[in-house]
């Protein structure tokens, strides 16, 4: 077992390491520049054309590491799904800021929608067609109770997987910012999946290290200064994929825990806007909450290094309350 999950992690790093640079440079040279928004903090206009689309290494590298490490089974493929078709959704909407040097990319109730129909067709087939323990359950951490919800879990999968995508995208904002939550949060469910023993096979351990490798490579190209953004491209399909491992693991609230710097970024967003629509008047100087912290005077590797030490410790939290 070690094997193929020291295995499923080293591939996908060292596919990311070994393709950063030459895809780098091919980005470069078609002009894929990242379009900066001019209502962002100043210091980010510096940033404007650094290549974008980054992401398509990172799902590329989980997809073969996947199907090199992984048993054939349902949950794979299901995993796969989410993946690369909401990593399809993100690239048009990278494609339409780039091509068009629109920064709002594609509207937001197209991209809500498509996000909408692959979360369902997951959460559907999932619970139709792959027998997990516990299905029907919900599991409570630090209590470890195990609460009946019935068919209602199908509607919990849905708000999972097309919350946790949207609220990996609005964390990613700042160079490496992004990386090691995602990185705390599929390792922290790696080790939820062991202790419970809800492993049934070895698809969804393969996909946390695959996932974990692969970012941790991108981190490489994506620290600060950043010569890569990973794009929606990689963090839609990066968070969707998050949220079908904890559906299929029955570690939801877990995810709650240890992606708690997702749940500050959206929650900022969400009161920021209704605030404003309400009152005029905002609540932070700039949402998603890293860029107020930006705005406050702090450094950008300052903001990012505390995000990662936040996201570490709400990992530490989480396991202490599964195992």
């Amino acid at each position: 077992m070690i094997t193929w999950l020291a295995g499923s992690f080293f591939t996908a790093l060292i596919v990311v390491l070994v393709l950063g640079h030459p895809f780098i440079k091919l980005l470069q040279g078609r002009l894929m520049g990242q379009v900066v928004r001019d209502d962002g903090p100043q210091s980010h206009l510096t940033k404007s054309g650094t290549p974008t689309m980054g992401g398509i290494i990172i799902v590329l590298a989980i997809t073969l590491s996947a199907l090199l490490w992984s048993h054939y089974h349902k949950l794979l493929w299901l995993g796969l799904f989410v993946l690369i078709s909401l990593a399809l959704v993100g690239w048009y909407d990278d494609f339409k800021k780039i091509v068009h040097k629109d920064s709002r990319g594609l509207r937001s109730r197209w991209k809500y929608a498509w996000q909408s129909l692959i979360a369902i067709i997951a959460a559907l087939a999932w619970y139709h067609y792959c027998d997990t323990p516990h299905q029907s359950e919900l599991f409570i951490p630090f209590w470890h109770i195990w609460l009946p919800i019935g068919w209602a879990v199908v509607i919990l999968g849905y708000f999972v997987i097309v919350g946790t995508s949207n609220a990996v995208n609005l964390t990613d904002g700042l160079d490496g910012l992004v990386s090691v939550p995602v990185i705390m949060a599929v390792c922290g469910l790696a080790i939820g999946i062991w202790h419970q023993g809800i492993i049934v096979n070895n698809a969804l351990l393969v996909l946390c290290m695959a996932t974990a490798g692969a970012t941790a490579g991108f981190l490489w190209f994506n620290a600060h200064p950043a010569k890569v953004f990973m794009g929606d491209v990689g963090a839609l399909a990066l968070g969707g994929l998050l949220g079908f491992i904890a559906l299929a693991a029955r570690l939801e609230l877990a995810l709650l825990i240890m992606g708690g710097i997702f749940v500050i970024e959206a929650i900022s967003v969400i009161l920021q806007v209704g605030y404003y629509k309400r009152t005029k008047k905002r609540i932070f100087k700039m949402a998603p909450i890293h860029h107020h912290f930006e705005l406050s005077g702090w450094p950008e590797t300052q903001v990012v290094v505390r995000f990662w030490l936040i996201s570490f410790w709400l990992m530490l939290l989480t396991l202490w309350g599964v195992v």
